[in-house]
């Protein structure tokens, strides 16, 4: 259930940069260009936490199927 939200963020992270990207400008000077760079870093950040997340993540183990038990009616005396 974990790995559907790290590549729900994944896929949105991708969509904000696939419209972000050529809005912003990395080359101008200024509070815009320090805004952009900073923006492209969270969002690198934000797309290494998740891969990182979704590929180290524990496995389930592998839960056996056990046999059904005998009921065995207990004797009271």
């Amino acid at each position: 259930m974990k790995k559907n939200r790290y590549l729900l963020c994944l896929l949105l992270c991708g969509l904000m940069l696939y419209f972000a990207v050529p809005r912003l400008s990395v080359l101008a000077e200024g509070l815009e260009g320090t805004f952009a760079i900073a923006w492209l870093a969270f969002a690198l950040i934000v797309i290494a936490g998740n891969l990182t997340a979704m590929l180290y993540s524990p496995k389930k183990p592998v839960q056996r199927r056990q046999q059904p038990r005998l009921n065995k009616k207990s004797r009271s005396y």
